[in-house]
């Protein structure tokens, strides 16, 4: 397991809501989910996305933009548009709830007919949680848009033909669909030129490196040192300990401390009947103590308060706040 499929495994789609619409100008639709993620794919026509703190984005034929939440956004014809806004969120399930449908297997034509100036939009909210999926989110900005010509352009021929139907089954070939439009949008983000993606994105096209993030991520419980795993790689603990650190921001060990902590807060959360001591031998701990200690220096508070903590969006700040200057799970 790479790093980039690791943290992908943490965002799998289940249960996404998903809407398409052809829409004449002018026209606006605000989404206001608060979903972590979304995703928007404009299968003709054009029009412009408008992100809360953030000029209108221009998005065409053939465009996938991602927009991180939980801020609402708008999708207008034209950023002077004359349209008033109609909100569009989880309980939005007819025109005259809204103006707009949110639902699995929504196909509504009833914004405009197609014709010239009309676009097709189709939109898909990820429900995504825990601290494996934050740890990707933080290395996004609040919108990204991929240009058409890429992988993605597969995927929304797929996206297009199933979102229009409504066949048995549906609901899992949407959610396996967006997870692969996510993947491809993101690598080709990640990859533009003259990006800048994550470090640990980039340190995985290293020889040495991206062998030794690939043993960190398939062997996470592994009782690693710098000797072990520089053999694994087949360098030098020297050449591994400086390449590491260049091009990941921090050294093998700590990078895999952190991450440690990052499966346990999710094992913690998910397995209410699992005792600390469970949770600690899986991430590679055979003393709950020395766990404890290292889950407390890193996430700012003890594994059972972190258990006891509710995961709203306000507690993940103040857990952030608690450890403010500590870097945790994988950073950029």
């Amino acid at each position: 397991m790479d790093a980039f499929g690791d943290l992908l495994r943490g965002m799998r789609a289940q249960g996404s809501l998903f809407g398409s619409s052809t829409l004449s100008p002018p026209w606006a639709l605000r989404f206001v989910d608060g979903a972590p993620l979304t995703l928007c794919a404009v299968l003709g026509g054009s029009g412009w996305i408008v992100a809360e703190g953030r000029p209108p984005e221009p998005v065409s034929a053939g465009a996938t933009v991602i927009v991180r939440g939980p801020e609402p956004f708008t999708f207008v014809d034209d950023p002077g548009t004359t349209a008033e806004a109609l909100d569009c969120g989880r309980h939005c399930v007819t025109p005259d709830q809204g103006g707009t449908r949110h639902r699995i297997g929504w196909n509504d034509n009833s914004c405009g007919e197609s014709g010239d100036g009309a676009t097709t939009l189709i939109v898909g909210a990820y429900p995504v949680s825990g601290e494996i999926s934050r740890r990707l989110l933080e290395t996004l900005p609040v919108l990204l848009r991929v240009a058409s010509g890429g992988g993605a352009d597969a995927v929304l021929d797929h996206l297009a033909a199933e979102v229009a139907a409504d066949t048995p089954g549906q609901q899992v070939v949407l959610d396996r669909l967006l997870d692969w439009l996510l993947v491809c949008a993101l690598r080709e983000y990640f990859d533009r030129p003259g990006g800048d993606p994550p470090a640990w994105y980039a340190a995985q096209r290293d020889p040495v490196v991206g062998d030794a993030l690939r043993l960190l991520h398939a062997e996470p419980a592994a009782p690693w040192t710098i000797t072990t795993l520089a053999g694994r790689a087949g360098v030098s603990r020297s050449t591994l300990a400086k390449r590491f650190a260049e091009l990941v921001g921090e050294p093998p060990l700590t990078y895999l401390t952190h991450w440690r902590m990052t499966l346990a807060a999710d094992l913690l959360a998910e397995r209410d009947t699992a005792t600390v001591a469970e949770v600690a031998r899986a991430v590679g701990y055979t003393d709950a103590f020395a766990f404890s200690t290292a889950f407390k220096r890193v996430k700012g508070m003890s594994p059972t308060q972190f258990r006891r903590t509710p995961l709203s969006p306000e507690s993940v700040q103040a857990r952030d706040a608690a450890h403010a200057g500590v870097r945790t799970g994988i950073s950029r």
